[in-house]
This record gives structure tokens, sequence and C-alpha cells, in this order.
């Protein structure tokens, strides 16, 4: 169960406050909802209260997880990319990691799409991807880890900007 005032992570969406719950009649039966607003744009969601966790709606990732991901940026060791797939099933299965809620996921998504851009230009649909991908990232990492998310951000490209895809 989420609280009031309580950081949680929505998949795709990112980080939200619960706002509280709200009991509403759909269909003759009445239903109790968790008000989320999203803190990266102000949208307003409303998780069932009783699958919220199926949905995806959870914690934000502890400081000891966020770290793991973060060092997990710069670990190029058993990385193998999808370069080799045409771009609109890579866009596909990018979408899908983006809303498994996954950080491991999203971070995955982030650093291919990086690499990639290292040797081409990433279509339009890519570069949303890859700004969708390093907003969740850095607005989770910045809570997890209790740092500004812009400085996060630009240590994060900065992790990058050494990386040749060839």
């Amino acid at each position: 169960m989420f609280e009031k005032d309580q950081l949680v992570v929505y998949p795709a969406q990112g980080v939200g406050r619960v706002e509280g719950i709200q009991t509403y009649e759909i269909g003759g039966v009445e239903s109790d909802f968790y008000v989320v607003r999203i803190l990266s744009n102000n949208a307003t969601l409303l998780v069932p209260t009783a699958n919220a966790r199926g949905v995806g709606l959870r914690n934000i990732c502890d400081a000891e997880y966020g770290r793991s991901v973060l060092n997990s940026l710069q670990d190029w060791s058993d990385f193998k990319g999808n370069v080799g797939l045409n771009w609109n099933r890579r866009y596909r299965e990018y979408s899908e990691k983006l809303k498994s809620g996954d950080l491991v996921d999203v971070a995955h998504v982030l650093k291919e799409l990086i690499f990639i851009s290292q040797n081409k230009e990433l279509s339009f649909g890519e570069r949303r991807l890859m700004e969708q991908a390093m907003g969740l990232i850095t607005t989770e990492l910045a809570f997890a880890l209790e740092r500004d998310r812009e400085a996060l951000q630009n240590e994060i490209e900065g992790i990058f900007s050494g990386i040749s895809g060839e």
C-alpha cells in the first residue's frame, strides 16, 4: 500500500507523488484509485489500488540499487547491443523495455541508443526514446541517491562522451 505524499514510479511515466486515494464508481462498482501526480509533466494518473503493483506502480529504488544501475552504465564488458536490428524492431523493443518500469531495462535502452548514436544519426523516434530513457533514469536516481538531477544527467552524459560504437 502506498501512502499520501509518497514518491512512486509509474512505468514509462517516471517519478510521481501519491496525492491521495479517491473512490470512483465505474459501471456500478465502486473502486479506489491512487491519485498520482507525475513530477516531470504534472500529469495526473488514477491507478487502481487493487492492481497497483500489477500495472507496475512501485517504490523508488533504494540508494544501493541506484548506484548499481549507475555503475552498470559504465560497464561495457558484456554489452552486445542491437545495432543490427532495423530501427522499427529496435523501437518496439525499446518501447516495451521503457514500459516495463525496470530501471535496468531503461538503462539498457539508454546505453544502446547512445551506442548507436555514436555511428549514425538516430531517427526522431529513437531520439525521443533516448530522451525519455534519460529522463526516467536521472529523475529516479536523483531521488534515490539524493542528488541534483541535472548534475546526474551531466555525469551520465560524461560516461558516454568517450564511447565509440566502432
